[in-house]
């Protein structure tokens, strides 16, 4: 009988642990006794902690995981997978959006010979601008990446093994759980799910967290920024080099005297502050592989259960 793990990134969800676990329970005594729920705890500052320990002293099958200090979602998951030891493993989040009760659809599709079974939401249960904000970011980052990644799969699916195996190769910083799946290629199959509400109320995600994300995500698998900004480059000196001869026309054959000082600063700082801005985008880039460089780890764990 296959061993199921199901790894849970968490952060400041002591209102929802015990429901989760017990919804997680009933979903995987449904396929097999052999399992394990791995949770995580980012050092949300709450008492996930504490009851993350409770949940492991009365359930074996429950493993705990304390981050030293907050390292984000996707190191948490991370950590999880570097944990796991079941020939399948679940990746989910920890307020309920995801239903556990959806685990056994997502099983029965991985036996039909997949190594990648990901949960695509129906509506989301989001507020309207994060829905829009979320939106236009996956957008964003299927333009620039290459990657073609469908904005409804969040991080609710189930994996091998060997998926499990490949992943653990990727050691880059710059963490996007659903973006290094979907770079190594393994034929994924869906299975639509419905969008709980979260049982935490206002999301952890802050608007701000959610932007530096897709900045951050957009860099680790894209180089197109650099590249705009030659083309921009080219376009401006293109358009600049148009309206001098456009000018120096007028003034030799139509008699039209140069002026428009004005315009010239204008020009002067519009071109001014294109510059430091493809030099702040270098210097992002080259900031990131300065980090690249350090080899640190991806996250440093406090205490187990």
């Amino acid at each position: 009988m296959a061993k199921i793990s199901v790894v849970v990134p968490v952060y400041k969800a002591e209102r929802c642990l015990g429901e989760l676990y017990e919804r997680l329970k009933r979903a995987l005594e449904s396929l097999s006794a052999d399992f394990e729920i791995i949770l995580v705890e980012d050092h949300g500052g709450d008492r996930s902690w504490e009851i993350i320990k409770e949940l492991a002293a009365k359930d074996t099958r429950v493993r705990g995981l304390q981050f030293t200090r907050n390292f984000g979602q996707h190191c948490g998951i991370t950590a999880g997978l570097d944990h796991a030891t079941g020939n399948w493993v679940v990746v989910m989040d920890c307020d309920l959006q995801d239903r556990p009760e959806e685990i056994p659809r997502l099983y029965g599709k991985a036996k039909e010979g997949y190594h990648v079974v990901l949960a695509r939401r129906g509506p989301r249960k989001d507020p309207f601008f994060k829905k829009v904000v979320s939106n236009l970011f996956y957008r964003t980052f299927r333009y620039l990446s290459g990657i073609d990644y469908d904005g409804r799969v969040g991080n609710f699916r189930i994996i091998s093994a060997d998926a499990v195996h490949n992943f653990k190769n990727m050691h880059e910083q710059l963490r996007f759980f659903g973006g290094l799946m979907s770079w190594m290629g393994y034929p994924a199959a869906f299975i639509e799910v419905e969008h709980a509400r979260s049982e935490l109320g206002r999301s952890t995600y802050t608007y701000r967290k959610l932007f530096r994300l897709a900045g951050e995500a957009i860099i680790a698998y894209s180089d197109k920024p650099l590249k705009m900004s030659i083309k921009m480059g080219a376009l401006i000196s293109a358009a600049s080099l148009a309206s001098g001869l456009y000018i120096l026309w007028r003034a030799l054959f139509v008699g039209v005297p140069v002026l428009g000082w004005a315009s010239l600063f204008v020009s002067l700082y519009f071109l001014g502050g294109l510059i430091i801005f493809i030099l702040g985008i270098m210097g992002i880039y080259l900031g990131k592989i300065f980090d690249e460089t350090k080899r640190r780890p991806l996250y440093v764990i406090l205490d187990k259960v």
